[in-house]
């Protein structure tokens, strides 16, 4: 066999993925949130593109259309300077020019600001945690340096709900101390606000909030440090035969514990709480259901007049510039027709949605119907994955309230007379039995089961258990509780 190069032609059809394509994918499953940094870094990218105009805003009111046009102009602060010295005497100066508008408690300023005028602590870089707050009150406490020491390296150990993620012996290697000194700081550490800091478990932890409010030594002392696995699951008669106190006893003793934090470190997390911005609004005009792209805060993108003008004077520039000019006026017009297209593409994608669960927007969850990507990609003549991008991370405000697109895609569900249920619809039914349910008899996964099967809704009980893990409801021995 002879290895030798030889040149040959072939056809073939396949698909190529153009960066441009590229992109217009990458967009169309971008949140709110990305699109809006997407579309800031392709302007600072792209000199051929820049944020259009605000449009005028026309007046509403009739009256203000046929006003005449005011034509005066209000006389400026005039200030003239004393001779010889060029200092303004005090009733020369403007002090509003000086005014503190922020300021809520001291402003120069003639008009009081607004209630909900930001203040100079909205403009703090980052909150004061659980660790900064305890640290304060050690420096109260004039502790002695080795002491302060240990303390610091406790707070520093603390995770997110006050707990301490470290051992005494990790504190007696790293600080060089005995076990004693160790345990005495960690005390001295517990002893701070909020209580319950510091502890090692959700056990200790309500421990030291019960000896801070005096139940040291008390029934509900009691079944916290001897009995806390009865408490969890909530089994009353049991905790009344092993502490030998009544059942009304044991009933007070557990509302007492629940009155207590779990996790005393919660209230000083410096997480950001983020807000959802719908892409789509559905309001319902009479008996018909209006769609409305949510445009607010998107910049409104044009290219840029001067540089097409520039490139029209091609005698001026080099033959690099224009390359150059013409490359980036391409990939701004292809930049806006994908903005345009994933606009209307979610459009259609909502406007599918609303056909299919018109019922969902008339009554609610309980009237989802069953619906895969397949049903809308048909409907409006696109592949799966183009819905699927589509709905991903997209939040559609509606009268039922924010859900996100994806929501009302569900799986069907076989009824006894042939009909098929959304899995949502049975969720929904699901918490709504667990609602009405009465708290000394809870429902059971087997016979919620058996009252949607009286409902000609065939769910086993495994079934159920699933649907009630992703409700976040509780098992029943959790759910119950006893009589009064």
């Amino acid at each position: 066999m002879v290895l030798e190069l030889r040149q040959s032609l072939k056809l073939a059809q396949k698909l190529v993925m153009t960066p441009q394509l590229r992109q217009a994918i990458k967009l169309l499953q971008l949140g709110r949130l990305e699109l809006t940094e997407a579309l800031q870094a392709e302007i600072e990218q792209n000199p051929m593109l820049e944020e259009a105009a605000p449009e005028p805003v026309q007046p509403t009111n009739p009256e203000a259309l046929s006003a005449p046009e005011n034509t005066e102009v209000s006389e400026p602060v005039v200030t003239t300077q004393v001779p010889g010295d060029g200092a303004a005497t005090v009733s020369e100066v403007n002090w509003e020019d000086y005014s503190n508008n922020f300021d809520a408690d001291f402003s120069f300023a003639r008009e009081t600001p607004p209630a909900d005028a930001p203040s100079q602590f909205d403009f703090i870089s980052s909150a004061p945690g659980l660790e900064h707050f305890l640290l304060w009150q050690l420096t109260h406490l004039k502790l002695e340096p080795a002491d302060m020491i240990l303390a610091q390296f406790i707070l520093g150990n603390l995770d997110g709900h006050g707990f301490l993620d470290a051992e005494i012996a990790d504190i007696c290697s790293n600080c060089e101390c005995s076990p004693e000194e160790a345990e005495g700081v960690l005390r001295i550490v517990q002893s701070l606000d909020p209580p319950g800091v510091a502890a090692r478990d959700i056990r200790e932890s309500l421990l030291l909030q019960l000896d801070r409010r005096g139940y040291y030594d008390t029934l509900p002392y009691q079944i916290v440090e001897q009995h806390m696995n009865l408490l969890e699951t909530r089994n009353h008669m049991l905790l009344a035969r092993q502490t030998g106190a009544t059942i009304r006893k044991v009933t007070e003793a557990v509302a007492v514990i629940q009155e207590l934090i779990p996790f005393p470190g919660n209230e000083f997390s410096n997480e950001q709480t983020n807000y959802i911005t719908p892409d789509v609004y559905i309001y319902k005009i009479g008996e018909e259901f209006v769609i409305q792209l949510n445009n607010d805060g998107l910049p409104r993108l044009q290219v840029s007049e001067e540089y097409v003008h520039l490139l029209k004077q091609r005698k001026e520039l080099p033959a690099e510039s224009k390359g150059y000019l013409r490359e980036n006026k391409r990939n701004a017009e292809w930049f806006i027709r994908s903005i345009e297209q994933r606009q209307r593409t979610i459009y259609k994608v909502m406007e599918s949605l609303l056909k299919f669960q018109r019922d969902f927007f008339e009554h609610g969850p309980g009237a989802m119907k069953p619906l895969i990507l397949r049903d809308v990609a048909e409907d409006i003549g696109m592949h799966e994955s183009t819905v699927s991008r589509v709905t991903s991370n997209k939040y559609a405000h509606t009268p039922q309230g924010i859900y996100e697109l994806k929501y009302f895609f569900s799986t069907a569900v076989a009824t006894g007379n042939g009909d098929a249920v959304a899995a949502e619809a049975i969720k929904n039914r699901i918490r709504q039995l667990v609602a009405a349910e009465d708290q000394t008899k809870p429902l059971s996964d087997n016979k919620i089961s058996q009252m949607l099967a009286e409902e000609k809704i065939k769910v086993a009980r495994r079934t159920v258990a699933k649907y009630r893990d992703q409700l976040n409801i509780l098992p029943v021995k959790h759910r119950r509780k006893p009589r009064k």
